[in-house]
């Protein structure tokens, strides 16, 4: 364990102004969405659409890693440089997602727990080999009719725990990421009730596995009313039960807080994040590591013009232009549609 790469990672990771691009998305998730859009999903409409992003004039002044999935860790550039190389090469760090999804979780309907510690050791070191220096394990938390249980936030804290533990001892950042999913009709009160209970049981069984805190990044969801729920709470009350709920749990140890975007839409995420930053400071950085909504504009001009290499590139940076002011708290809606 290289504890001197661990601080000097994580604090990069969330670097003031930066966030995390997340391109970690399965083949068949990202088969779908481009199956909505009328893309044949095959490694090299992958490796050029990924390309797109990584490729971005000045992506470094906003993104401080990516998020890659086995499949593009391994893949290069048109010039033959290995995307890893290529980043980093920018000043962004490489990150691998390391978990091998959601299951069933065994007699509790309902309810899923994430898989993948088998040959995981073997896996970091191979990865690092490959120029990864953090990784994603993402756990989910369903709020619903008697759920989620005792067992699941358990289960699913203790295999969080047993990653992160992993990932260290290869010198390896661990992203701890516990979503509670926005699914559902609950209130925010609710989110905000299992959200705290899940992030207090998650950094109970990091200190058990004698994980440091200061090399690790939390990526957790927003407290946010449920997506089907009747009565949507403010942006100003998002910020506040979520701040509140992170002081409540988050040692001051830990260096950031990468939020997921979880399904919010593209300015929602942005308008939260701005929100949570005007209310600081904070006793850690708090950015963004979002997928969807850094990629669905960019997604849909690129598929749409017959793969626009340039015009999805600057609905990408335009979106993490935005982000990356909501960062600092200086976000307005006006910029929405400022021109560049």
């Amino acid at each position: 364990m290289d504890v001197q790469l661990l601080h000097s990672t994580a604090q990069g990771m969330v670097a003031p102004g930066r966030g995390i691009l997340a391109v970690d998305e399965s083949h068949p998730t990202i088969g779908k969405r481009f199956a909505a859009l009328g893309i044949e999903s095959s490694e090299e409409t992958r490796r050029v659409y990924r390309q797109m992003f990584f490729a971005s004039p000045e992506i470094e002044q906003y993104i401080s890693g990516v998020i890659l999935f086995d499949e593009t860790i391994r893949q290069q550039s048109d010039d033959g440089t290995p995307f890893p190389e290529m980043l980093s090469g920018k000043g962004i760090i490489p990150g691998i997602k390391v978990d091998r999804g959601a299951k069933n979780l065994a007699t509790s309907a309902g309810e899923k727990v994430t898989e993948g510690l088998d040959e995981l050791r073997e896996r970091l070191e191979e990865y690092f080999d490959l120029g990864a220096r953090f990784a994603k394990w993402r756990a989910v938390i369903t709020i619903g009719d008697g759920i989620p249980s005792r067992s699941c936030i358990e289960a699913n804290a203790h295999g969080l725990a047993r990653y992160a533990a992993l990932c260290q001892e290869a010198s390896v950042v661990p992203i701890v990421e516990p979503e509670v999913l926005m699914d559902g009709d609950h209130d925010i009160e609710t989110c905000d009730a299992v959200t705290t209970e899940v992030l207090h049981r998650v950094f109970s069984e990091l200190r058990h596995q004698n994980v440091l805190l200061d090399g690790i990044v939390l990526k957790p969801s927003m407290v946010i009313s449920g997506s089907n729920c009747t009565s949507r709470a403010s942006c100003e009350e998002v910020a506040d039960r979520t701040v509140g709920c992170l002081r409540r749990t988050v040692p001051c140890a830990v260096p950031g807080i990468a939020f997921l975007s979880g399904g919010q839409s593209d300015g929602d995420a942005t308008s939260h994040l701005d929100a949570m930053n005007r209310r600081g400071p904070h006793p850690w950085n708090l950015t963004f590591s979002y997928g969807r909504a850094l990629q669905a504009t960019a997604m849909k001009v690129w598929a749409t013009n017959n793969c626009d290499i340039d015009g999805g590139s600057a609905a990408f940076l335009h979106r993490a232009r935005l982000n990356s002011s909501a960062t600092r708290g200086s976000y307005e809606p006006a910029m929405e549609t400022a021109t560049p």
